[in-house]
């Protein structure tokens, strides 16, 4: 772009002392239109892009959601104790749920609490209607056969 507005610097200043500042004048609005066609092009690339990254960050949220669940209910149907491997596979699996939630952390889930908020009181506190509500989320979200 940095070398089609020099040529037109240097062809501008011959045309507007043989043509007149008229050529000029439109030479300079069809590059701006140019321009701005590029970055509006360039936009609604990355938004695109912005929107993948954004479902595939709740794909992975769910999915996480979904692997504790399972991990949790295995270790409460299990005869272990609470320092058993079922347990500690529990904690690991949170860890991950955690960590996939962190760039959704600020998105609402109702109830005038934040998906890290209804993350954290279901997997931390057994708060069931925390839960609920993160399964909400997900099936609003288009995944919730990723959840229990």
């Amino acid at each position: 772009m940095g070398i089609l507005l020099r040529e037109l610097q240097v062809t501008g200043a011959r045309d507007a002392d043989s043509l007149g500042g008229n050529t000029v004048r439109v030479l300079k609005a069809a590059v701006s239109a140019l321009a701005l066609m590029a970055v509006a092009v360039g936009c609604s690339s990355s938004e695109g892009k912005d929107g993948q990254q954004l479902t595939a960050q709740r794909e992975n949220y769910c999915t996480q959601l979904g692997a504790w669940q399972k991990a949790r209910n295995a270790a409460g149907t299990d005869t272990d104790t609470p320092d058993s491997s079922g347990y500690d596979e529990v904690g690991a699996v949170a860890q991950d749920a955690f960590l996939a939630m962190r760039p959704l952390r600020d998105e609402s889930v109702g109830g005038g609490r934040t998906l890290a908020e209804a993350t954290v009181a279901a997997m931390n506190n057994s708060d069931s209607e925390a839960e609920g509500r993160v399964v909400q989320y997900c099936g609003d979200v288009g995944f919730e056969t990723l959840t229990r």
